[in-house]
């Protein structure tokens, strides 16, 4: 049975965004657009620059993907769900998850990120 696609959503100016997640929202539209390669590798190291902004310029915000002194929520979660423990990061993690399923990885990410929300916060599903 074929899915029924609805109007795509367009994208958002980063003015618009109030948060990492508004931000990955945008990713996901437009992977391509933001990640060389759509490598979650760069994906990590764009979000780990998202959060040290954060740092030097004061904002308080949860973070889920890197908080120094504190390890990664996301990363504990990922190794919850997969039932291993790595020393690998999330990116890597998913990557090789990814390789072994013959899925793209990206794709595996913003699955993994919907699950992750879902669990650690039922009422912050994904944007439509």
């Amino acid at each position: 049975m074929a899915e029924t696609i609805g109007p795509r959503r367009q994208p958002r100016q980063l003015t618009e965004l109030s948060n990492v997640h508004d931000f990955l929202e945008e990713v996901r539209l437009r992977p391509g657009m933001w990640v060389h390669r759509k490598s979650l590798q760069h994906l990590d190291s764009m979000l780990v620059g998202y959060r040290v902004a954060l740092g030097v310029h004061g904002v308080a915000e949860d973070f889920d993907f890197w908080n120094p002194g504190t390890g990664s929520p996301f990363a504990e979660w990922l190794c919850r769900r997969l039932g291993r423990h790595s020393s690998l990061g999330w990116a890597a993690q998913i990557e090789r998850e990814a390789e072994a399923a013959g899925v793209p990885a990206i794709e595996l990410f913003f699955s993994f990120f919907d699950e992750y929300r879902a669990d650690t916060n039922p009422a912050d599903g994904p944007v439509e």
